[in-house]
């Protein structure tokens, strides 16, 4: 799934694996700009607050501090 495509997508549909697909590519980092990495780093702290239970292995990578809102 692209990084547009899935940003506009709605968080209570994605899958397990879509979750794994876009932690992969924020592993990776290889991005074509710094702006579709910053979408994607939403998007999965977006997951992080709505349905923590899939982004919690990746949590990581969002490196969240005590303090950021709920």
């Amino acid at each position: 799934m692209a990084t547009l495509i899935m940003s506009r997508c709605n968080i209570a549909t994605l899958t397990a694996e879509d979750v794994a697909e876009l932690a992969s590519r924020l592993e990776e980092d290889d991005y074509s700009n710094a702006f579709a990495g910053l979408e994607d780093w939403h998007l999965l702290r977006a997951i992080a607050f709505q349905r923590p239970e899939l982004a919690e292995p990746y949590l990581y990578l969002l490196d969240m501090e005590g303090y950021d809102e709920a």
